[in-house]
């Protein structure tokens, strides 16, 4: 029985399309990359910026790491409440707390942006640990943000850990650890990139999230 989950936070506990997609755009047109239609950037959202500027916009490491500083003149202020709560989250993170189980938050962003994200929609007080990437990109892995939690959480056999998350990075990050994934669909993975990842569940909204999370 699992009594630990790590949650993601964009594509699984809140929708950041906007306000990410809005930075991103700012960022690229810095390095004059007009971006009209900003669903294309929906790529953007989950792994480290870094490894997408570089990778989706053909920056270098430097150019990749200014395209960060100007994402984040922008998100910081606006960008980072431009989102929201996926329907059912709340309630589904009660009923887990309720039924004895130990929540973290395993994310990508920085732990600076997720503290305030998990501050502003009242999600804060259903998590046991927060951990997130840091503003320096001395720590952007997934595997070195869930090892980070993992280390927090103290001595919990791994077979009862469970980590939540929507792309391939959340799986790949949890099984370095030695931890089981449930992937979401909701998010921003495909069925087809989670299940290719080896996410041992794969789940299509938060109701049926909720089903599994208090079965598993």
């Amino acid at each position: 029985m699992k009594s630990v989950f790590f949650f993601d936070l964009d594509g699984t506990l809140t929708d950041p399309m906007e306000g990410i997609t809005k930075s991103v755009q700012k960022a690229l047109q810095h390095f004059g990359v007009a971006v009209e239609h900003r669903q294309v950037l929906r790529c953007y959202i989950g792994p480290p910026l870094r490894e997408q500027f570089m990778a989706h916009a053909g920056l270098t490491a430097e150019q990749a790491e200014e395209a960060v500083m100007v994402y984040r003149r922008y998100f910081g202020p606006i960008g980072i409440f431009e989102n929201t709560v996926y329907p059912g989250i709340p309630h589904m993170l009660d009923a887990l707390k309720q039924a004895g189980k130990t929540l973290c938050v395993a994310s990508s962003k920085p732990k600076v942006y997720v503290d305030r994200i998990l501050a502003h929609f009242a999600l804060d007080g259903f998590f046991t640990i927060v951990e997130g990437s840091t503003l320096d990109g001395s720590r952007e892995r997934k595997d070195d943000i869930v090892a980070a939690a993992l280390y927090k959480l103290g001595d919990v056999p791994k077979e009862c850990i469970c980590m939540v998350g929507d792309r391939e990075h959340d799986v790949y990050g949890a099984a370095e650890q030695g931890v089981d994934c449930v992937g979401v669909t909701y998010g921003y993975g495909s069925e087809a990139e989670l299940r290719q990842a080896g996410a041992r569940w794969v789940v299509r909204d938060v109701c049926e999230l909720e089903k599994l999370l208090l079965e598993i």
